[in-house]
């Protein structure tokens, strides 16, 4: 929005060209949404407590883990309203708001907000471990995906097809398959983050690293000079992206102040399915799905240990890991909260500067 204010008026004072560069609008979407989170955290976690908005710890599956998690019992919970808020906002003060591509992605990020709020609202209500059901959880997804799906083939020029990553000049045209292709990474994207959501700080720490990689890829993406000389896709006003990217930096940043150990406050699937969506869409929108896997290495790591457990318990009755998510494995093997946090981190960000060398091998 600020764009069209104060862009128009660069020939009355030159100091307003600035406001052309995705650089340095990207940077202040982020420390916009930093100190939107920062000053709206202690109001918001303040609102959360007397409405009695607090974390259910759940103790029907294994009591070692409840009691290493029961003193968060209370804790004030869909603490995603606050990254919401600060991602929208500041996104709509620094992006080009009429860009299709930040619309895009803006709606599927607060569909799935409203899906993750629906969820914590009934867990908190109904003091259970468990919202709505999983298949009305999916079947929102899968909408989406579909919807997103479409859109892309019939407006954009985006091209329905993946490119493999470190492989020059190669990738797979899949047709009619690409919405189901699309619909898998949206899905898989929002429920990867919110498995990994079970530790004070982990899944925004995580987030924001990734968060990082795909601003720097949009802007890759929607630079011609760049895009041509890297070999990535070019994509017209892609660019915009970086800047929903940086807000979501930001508001993750200003997020995890409250969110460190011990957490103040939790992000619940509020937070979990909008972030892990909107990392899912801008991924999509700019052709870097497959290096999603990689760059959001931790997330994948978390959803396969789920899906291998329990197909390993359905099929042999026996467990691969301790509990899954596979932090609570680490937990259970006796490494305390905080360091299982902090090494997370370190191979999320190992992975994500190994993704973006990998931009030189195409």
């Amino acid at each position: 929005m600020l764009y069209y204010i104060f862009y128009p008026l660069r020939d009355i004072w030159f100091g307003f060209n600035v406001f052309k560069y995705i650089t340095f609008r990207a940077a202040m979407a982020a420390l916009t949404a930093f100190f939107i989170s920062l000053a709206l955290g202690p109001l918001i976690i303040g609102w959360l407590k007397r409405i009695k908005f607090g974390q259910y710890i759940r103790k029907e599956y294994v009591e070692s883990i409840h009691a290493m998690h029961k003193h968060k019992e209370g804790t004030p919970t869909m603490g995603g309203l606050l990254i919401i808020l600060a991602i929208t906002v500041s996104t709509f003060l620094w992006a080009e708001i009429a860009n299709q591509y930040v619309l895009v992605t803006l709606a599927a990020f607060l569909w799935l907000g409203m899906v993750g709020f629906a969820d914590d609202y009934i867990k908190i209500r109904k003091k259970r471990n468990l919202g709505i059901t999983a298949g009305i959880k999916l079947l929102n997804q899968i909408a989406l995906g579909m919807v997103l799906a479409v859109y892309i083939m019939l407006f954009t020029p985006i091209p329905p097809s993946i490119a493999v990553p470190f492989v020059k000049h190669f990738t797979v045209n899949l047709g009619l398959l690409y919405a189901l292709f699309v619909i898998i990474v949206v899905t898989s994207a929002s429920n990867a983050v919110n498995l990994t959501d079970g530790l004070d700080g982990l899944a925004i720490g995580c987030t924001v690293v990734s968060a990082i990689a795909y601003a720097i890829l949009s802007y890759i993406a929607g630079n011609f000079k760049v895009s041509d000389y890297l070999n990535v896709f070019y994509l017209e006003g892609s660019g915009e992206l970086a800047i929903f990217c940086s807000a979501m930096v930001g508001a993750g940043l200003g997020f995890l102040w409250f969110n460190a150990y011990p957490a103040n406050i939790f992000m619940g699937d509020t937070g979990a399915l909008a972030l892990g969506g909107g990392l899912g869409v801008v991924a999509i929108l700019i052709k870097k799905e497959l290096l999603l896997f990689l760059v959001g290495g931790i997330f994948v790591i978390e959803a396969l240990s789920v899906v291998l457990q329990v197909i390993l318990l359905k099929l042999t009755k026996r467990r691969l890991f301790l509990m899954s998510p596979i932090h609570h494995h680490f937990q259970l093997l006796g490494w305390s909260e905080s360091k299982i946090t902090i090494r997370f981190w370190i191979v999320a960000i190992m992975l994500t500067l190994f993704s973006l060398a990998t931009l030189k091998l195409q």
